[in-house]
């Protein structure tokens, strides 16, 4: 599948979100660099994830939110300082690497466990395990600190500057969320990523030719766990520490809502998608009714499904001059709600 877009998309692209925190005036620059921006990368890391196994593994996770909470939560417990310190003692440069260590692993089981359903079937089965490790740490005093959850995760301190001071987290963010953006693009070229389309699109066929089909898929849901782990840490760190609520069945529905308002046909409408709930969620009590949220979005939801079933991504790929974004195959609609 051809990703490339063209030169002056991409400019946009990559100006647009480098130049912003400068050009603001400083209050202005805060709100936008850590209530819209910063936010929509790292949920939208996390969408990534999701929008990498529709795209190019022909399924639908429900449960990537909760490995991006496994990344979390893995870092909260080891990190000093995060309150209750449960273990603690070690610093972030240790911390976080074991977290993402344990989201990569969790993908794994989860793709051993769920590789081999279809369909709704794979969506239940994800959701399943999702609602399974969220009550697991509701439930669970001593190593989860149950509903409170825990907090006083605020990142390490770089050159003397507090992680989560907005412009060093806001380009951090930026920096973390353009290399997996360029890894996903440059992971899909290679071997391993061809051999993946080809079992999305003919599992069968893939399988005569001597490829391990479910071995291949499971290494799928391990580079989207790595993926998710990768906005789990963040999202923890944004949010100065992560509960139960945070991974539960709202927060792997937002995922997918990001995802497919975005567009399940380019790895970019997990960003698009992601800033456009950021910015709904933010001014929704300007908008209409801060405690009807849910309303607001399912409505865009509705408008832009019935628009463009493939996301804001489609309607881009209507525009001239960047129709170099790719055009799904006729059966990629059908296909990213289940498996290849």
């Amino acid at each position: 599948m051809n990703a490339r877009l063209s030169l002056p998309a991409l400019a946009v692209l990559l100006a647009a979100p480098l130049l912003l925190g400068l050009v603001l005036p400083q209050a202005q620059a805060q709100f936008w660099t850590v209530n819209i921006l910063g936010r929509s990368l790292v949920y939208g890391i996390v969408a990534l994830s999701l929008t990498f196994l529709a795209t190019y593994g022909g399924f639908v996770s429900l449960a990537q939110m909760t490995v991006a909470g496994i990344a979390g939560y893995g870092v909260a417990i080891l990190v000093e300082g995060a309150v209750p310190g449960i273990v603690g003692g070690l610093p972030y440069g240790l911390a976080v690497p074991a977290g993402l260590l344990a989201a990569t692993l969790a993908g794994l089981l989860i793709g051993a466990v769920a590789v081999r359903t279809r369909d709704i079937y794979l969506l239940m089965i994800t959701l399943a395990l999702a609602m399974a490790v969220s009550r697991l740490a509701e439930s669970n005093i001593d190593w989860f600190n149950g509903y409170e959850g825990i907090r006083n995760v605020v990142g390490p301190t770089l050159f003397g500057v507090p992680f989560r001071q907005p412009h060093l987290f806001y380009y951090a963010s930026l920096a973390a969320a353009a290399l997996l953006y360029a890894g996903v693009l440059y992971l899909v070229r290679t071997p391993f990523g061809l051999v993946l389309q080809a079992i999305r699109d003919n599992p069968r066929r893939a399988a005569a030719l001597g490829y391990d089909v479910a071995l291949h898929r499971i290494a799928a849901f391990g580079v989207a766990g790595f993926i998710a782990g990768c906005g789990g840490v963040l999202t923890t760190i944004y949010n100065i520490g992560i509960s139960p609520g945070s991974i539960g069945l709202g927060a792997s529905v937002n995922i997918l809502i990001i995802s497919v308002i975005g567009g399940l046909g380019h790895p970019a409408g997990a960003f698009v998608g992601s800033l456009i709930f950021a910015v709904f969620d933010t001014f929704a009590a300007s908008l209409y009714d801060r405690d009807r949220f849910n309303t607001l979005i399912g409505l865009v939801f509705l408008g832009i499904v019935l628009v463009s079933p493939d996301g804001i991504v489609g309607l881009v790929r209507r525009i001239p001059g960047l129709r170099r974004l790719p055009r799904p195959r006729p059966d990629a609609a059908p296909r990213a709600a289940g498996t290849g």
